[in-house]
């Protein structure tokens, strides 16, 4: 079909229920966004909703340039083969492309209605042939752009049925094609899972909904989810839940909800291994949006939960930067602290505007920001089976299918350059060396004993008595400022 046509087409549920028929202006600005952005080879055609063309016309593969390129469609920093602190960047940071945001994302917000018409959307085509449509433009994106991976919700690469039976016999159908297209690449699946927030079943929420028959289908649902990631070879399977919380605890039974989203997830952990899944399973932290107040609040919280309902050595964490700071925190805390605990599975690359307050998913160009993932990956030794996957999409106001290409690469440029700067500053040693000088007191003497737990409070009374001076008197100078300037030679 050609990207004429796309001007008129259905802009999706939210749209076609509020204005179904766009404004004569709006249907200009598609069929000038289409016909500019995505016009097809002159072979393409439309058979049953299938395309038979390029769905990125004249954007060839993304190649690394180097630093002095002035090429917006080349990578400055990603160089996929060089070797950083002895591994291939691409096995560090094994990136992955969100197929929602990618190939789902219209432009629409709460506020306002889609601004983009892609060429693989066609509402006159059957809803699986247009599943079908969106998974070919996948696997030419992440040929074009050189990304291994790629992650989805069930909902998001195959259309909901009239029934569970219909929908599961839908992401069958699409999973057998992205095999097809997998075995073909050589792409892999970082990570499935299911989307239990969208429908208006899950209103109360999936795992901890007040319906007993709601928790029934939303268990089905990560069933077939499961499923479907392990027949995809998937390395991880992800748990988001966008509704497990609640707006007041007037209606909110808190200690019911908390039991039954730990017997979900004791039920998928038993699933994994009866199908034999050996990917992690994730936990992804989230403080509030769309919930007033998620169970999963931070890293601490999760941890807390898991460790609560004996689940702690079943689940990891996969750590979302603007859900970090949307919690209070950064995002090199809630990394910092996953790892810590030996929890960090994976990292959803984004970030978000500090004046606007919510959940943006912007791609993240923040090379300080990208400088401190780099070195908690390091410091781990890499996120293997995990990734850093890019949960970010345009803005409304991008509209071309070249903005697709420039998002992910400045992303990919931007976590590069942290990964090369850890490693220069790992290397140098000068942080760590004083860090380690800035606690030298417990390593040897009654600190010593401190940090292996062995101290008493009657030992720990007798040298503070036995001290000539207050010891506010020893303390010395924490020089955040020198740490700081020593960090800002590293950056590039």
């Amino acid at each position: 079909m050609h990207a004429v046509a796309l001007a008129g087409r259905r802009l999706g549920p939210a749209a076609a229920h509020s204005n179904p028929d766009p404004p004569p202006q709006l249907l200009t600005l598609f069929a000038a966004t289409a016909l500019a952005a995505a016009a097809p080879k002159p072979a393409a055609e439309c058979t049953a909703g299938e395309w038979a063309g390029e769905f990125f016309p004249g954007i060839g593969k993304i190649k690394y340039e180097g630093p002095d390129s002035t090429n917006p469609l080349s990578f400055k920093y990603y160089n996929a083969d060089e070797i950083v602190a002895g591994r291939p960047m691409k096995e560090w940071l094994r990136f992955s492309v969100a197929f929602w945001h990618t190939l789902r994302g219209d432009g629409g917000d709460p506020f306002g209605d889609a601004t983009r018409a892609w060429p693989w959307e066609d509402a006159s085509a059957p809803p699986l042939a247009m599943a079908h449509r969106r998974m070919r433009a996948m696997f030419e994106f992440l040929d074009k752009l050189g990304v291994d991976y790629w992650c989805f919700h069930d909902r998001d690469i195959a259309p909901e049925g009239a029934t569970l039976a219909e929908s599961n016999a839908n992401l069958a159908s699409v999973v057998a094609l992205a095999k097809e297209l997998q075995a073909a690449s050589g792409k892999k699946v970082l990570w499935g899972t299911a989307q239990l927030f969208k429908h208006p079943r899950y209103a109360h929420g999936a795992a901890t909904s007040n319906n007993a028959t709601v928790f029934a289908h939303a268990a089905a649902q990560v069933k077939a989810a499961m499923d479907a990631t392990l027949a995809l070879g998937g390395e991880n399977y992800v748990f988001w839940g966008g509704r497990e919380g609640y707006h007041t605890l007037l209606n909110t039974d808190l200690g019911l909800e908390l039991d039954n989203l730990a017997s979900f997830l004791k039920a998928a952990a038993k699933y994994k291994k009866r199908i034999g899944f050996t990917g992690a399973l994730l936990l992804e932290p989230k403080p509030q949006e769309p919930t007033k107040h998620q169970y999963d609040w931070d890293a601490a919280t999760t941890l807390g939960f898991l460790a609560h309902y004996g689940l702690a050595q079943d689940f990891k964490l996969n750590i979302e930067c603007n859900h970090a700071t949307l919690s209070g925190h950064s995002c090199e805390h809630e990394l910092a602290f996953a790892s810590l605990r030996n929890a960090l599975g994976n990292i959803d690359a984004n970030t978000g505007d500090a004046q606007t307050g919510w959940d943006t998913d912007q791609f993240l160009t923040d090379v300080p920001t990208a400088t401190a993932i780099g070195r908690v990956i390091l410091k781990q030794g890499g996120l293997a089976p995990g990734g850093i996957n890019f949960d970010a999409k345009l803005r409304r106001e991008s509209t071309d299918l070249v903005d697709l290409f420039h998002g992910h690469i400045g992303g990919m440029d931007a976590l590069a350059r942290g990964l090369r700067n850890a490693a220069a500053i790992a290397a140098d040693g000068t942080l760590d060396g004083m860090v380690a000088e800035r606690y030298a007191s417990f390593r040897s003497g009654v600190g010593k004993r401190i940090a292996e737990g062995k101290a008493t409070l009657e030992e720990l009374e007798k040298v503070a008595l036995a001290a000539p001076a207050d010891p506010v008197v020893g303390l010395q100078s924490a020089r955040a400022e020198l740490y700081e300037n020593v960090l800002s030679r590293f950056l590039r």
